[in-house]
């Protein structure tokens, strides 16, 4: 099995706190980006836990060397992210993020 780089986030609270939340976590160089978006996982989820539900952003070795750039030796990403908390529209029963009023 080739080796695999995950990032992702936990919420400093429960499960029920940090579904209240979204982010997005962006990796890229060359013209190309890789985005994931998803829900915070609660602290309370072992590391081990996460890394097993495959639930953040995996780059394969390859990948991970191809957006380092340069002669695909040295490992050198440079990984963003945003977080933003979610909106309940009363009237519609449904959550946009950073639309709702």
């Amino acid at each position: 099995m080739a080796p695999v780089y995950m990032a992702f986030l936990r919420f400093m609270g429960d499960e029920s706190e940090a579904r209240n939340y979204s982010y997005s976590l962006e990796v890229g160089a060359n013209g190309r980006k890789l985005i994931w978006e998803g829900t915070p996982r609660s602290v309370r989820d072992s590391h081990k836990k996460v890394r097993d539900s495959h639930d953040g952003l995996i780059i394969q070795r390859n990948m991970a060397l191809f957006f380092s750039g340069g002669d695909r030796k040295e490992l050198k990403l440079r990984v963003t992210g945003r977080i933003w908390k979610e909106q309940q529209n009363p009237e519609a029963g449904v959550c946009i993020p950073n639309l709702c009023s």
